[in-house]
């Protein structure tokens, strides 16, 4: 099994960071990569399609609105894996008006590397969280 995780410091509170991805159907809000997102099963499954037109379906995995943490798996996507299990959440950084944002998987591959598919989804979370610091800074600057 493959694992990955990004991290990045956002120039904001971690109540702030949390209003703006912490909604399961809020992706569109902040990464580029998803122009929309539609939820089925009550909130729990969302249907998202790609900039390029492609579909991914992910199930709501874990919640926790307190600790500011969602976790999820992909049901089916354009990916060469199985058992796909994410995590994203928001940390405030103590003394500042700034938060530390983390975004991990773990995944077993199909017909690819271990490598080749944790630097994929290295890179899907690492540009994500770019674009979602790029997003708070438009926001508050």
């Amino acid at each position: 099994m493959a694992h990955t995780t990004a991290s990045l410091e956002v120039p904001a509170t971690a109540d702030q960071v949390w209003q703006l991805i912490g909604g399961f159907n809020s992706l569109p809000d902040w990464l580029p990569l998803i122009a929309v997102s539609e939820l089925s099963e009550d909130g729990r499954l969302r249907h998202l399609k790609t900039a390029d037109g492609q579909t991914i379906v992910e199930r709501l995995e874990a919640f926790d609105d307190k600790s500011r943490t969602y976790s999820y798996s992909i049901v089916d996507a354009p990916f060469p894996i199985t058992g796909y299990l994410a995590t994203i959440g928001v940390e405030e950084i103590a003394g500042m008006a700034t938060s530390l944002v983390t975004w991990s998987g773990s995944f077993s591959p199909v017909g690819v590397s271990d490598e080749d598919i944790a630097q994929l989804f290295h890179g899907i979370y690492a540009e994500g969280l770019a674009a979602l610091r790029q997003t708070i800074l438009s926001r508050v600057g």
